[in-house]
């Protein structure tokens, strides 16, 4: 019996993330692992007149790509994803991994060759996506190995994932609650937009940098399911201070733990962890913008309450802000760029606050009216 929570999903994928037409070209990328919401998206992309096409990857493919391949190939773009972003008006990306740490043993000089690679993929999407002529959305299907690193069974980590997407069944129409969260993100955005220095303080952070010039993106579902934050791009020489981030930030499967960073100018100066701090420190260094940053953001979605592992959902953890290192999205007005976009995330529920220009803006987890 089919899940209406999928087939709810994949219709707020196709008409409020995608906001997919007539005519419009779809690359819907996954492993094997997704075909029942691979199944339900076909459905909907063809009832919107729109032209499904499918890259559908091995579950365990990078980590096979990263053992066997030689140079020449971990240097190859991929044809077909590089057509669709270089051309496709949308594409609808599926997360369904099996094992969330398949890549932990992988060699961190080729897998920034390989991020390397692939960068000019990233590009095409953030460029593409500014001039919005691609409209791109990133997605779970939730499986055994997700459940597993988000320390829940199965049926309780599906009924998260649902809720957080409100695709559930309490959900009526779930396109019509996301544009309800666009409203009231709206307000917010507007408050913040225009102004310049924002300081945040708390017991694991004293930061201070710019937004003058920057443009607030309102993430109601636009890019992320689920969605939920605010965010734009520091001006690139503005950070300053400290951060100690609260959970542990993932990439390539592997799991850096108590992260410190330490920025003069807008760059980081020092960066410490205590676990991994190789790979940090690989990272990082993959070129110049990696240590400058490309995001600051606040998120916005309460019905995540837990912290899985999983950057899609923790970086929308309500009562947290997070920042990535690396690429900025030109649309925020951002002028870094960098083979990596990496989030890394800080909890404000307690004794913290931001404020902008001097003005508290943001305390313990909620927004100040």
């Amino acid at each position: 019996m089919a899940d209406s929570r999928v087939e709810k999903l994949a219709r707020i994928l196709v008409e409020h993330s995608a906001r997919i037409g007539a005519g419009d070209r779809v690359a819907i990328e996954t492993t094997t692992i997704a075909e029942p919401l691979v199944r339900a998206l076909v459905i909907q992309v063809l009832k919107s007149g729109g032209h499904p096409h499918l890259l559908i990857d091995l579950p365990d493919y990078d980590d096979i790509l990263l053992t066997y391949a030689n140079e020449d190939q971990l240097d190859f773009v991929p044809t077909f994803q590089y057509l669709a972003y270089e051309q496709f008006e949308s594409r609808i990306r599926i997360n369904s991994s099996v094992n969330t740490r398949a890549l932990s043993g992988a060699d961190p000089i080729r897998q920034r060759r390989r991020q390397n690679t692939l960068s000019k993929i990233l590009q095409l999407q953030m460029k593409r996506g500014a001039e919005k002529k691609f409209r791109w959305v990133s997605t779970l299907y939730p499986t055994n190995a997700l459940a597993m690193e988000a320390e829940m069974s199965l049926r309780e980590y599906q009924d998260f994932v649902f809720r957080a997407c409100h695709a559930d069944e309490d959900t009526i129409d779930p396109v019509e609650y996301w544009k309800g969260v666009e409203k009231q993100q709206e307000v917010i955005v507007n408050r913040i937009e225009g102004h310049d220095k924002v300081q945040v303080r708390g017991p694991n952070v004293d930061l201070e940098l710019s937004i003058k010039g920057r443009t607030f993106r309102n993430a109601s579902g636009q890019h992320n399911m689920p969605d939920g934050e605010i965010y734009t791009g520091p001006v690139e020489d503005s950070a300053k201070g400290w951060v100690r981030f609260s959970y542990p930030a993932i990439s390539q499967g592997r799991a850096v733990e108590g992260i410190e960073l330490f920025f003069e100018q807008g760059r980081v100066i020092q960066a410490t962890a205590t676990k991994n701090q190789d790979f940090l420190n690989e990272m990082l260094d993959s070129d110049p913008g990696a240590r400058y940053l490309g995001e600051f953001a606040i998120g916005t979605n309460f019905q995540i309450d837990r912290f899985t592992g999983n950057i899609l959902f923790d970086e929308k953890i309500g009562g947290t802000f997070h920042m990535a290192v690396g690429a900025g999205y030109p649309e925020t007005g951002s002028k870094n760029k960098s083979a990596i976009h990496w989030d890394m995330i800080c909890d404000l529920r307690q004794d913290s606050e931001i404020l902008v220009d001097g003005d508290v803006f943001y305390r313990n987890g909620e927004f100040v009216s």
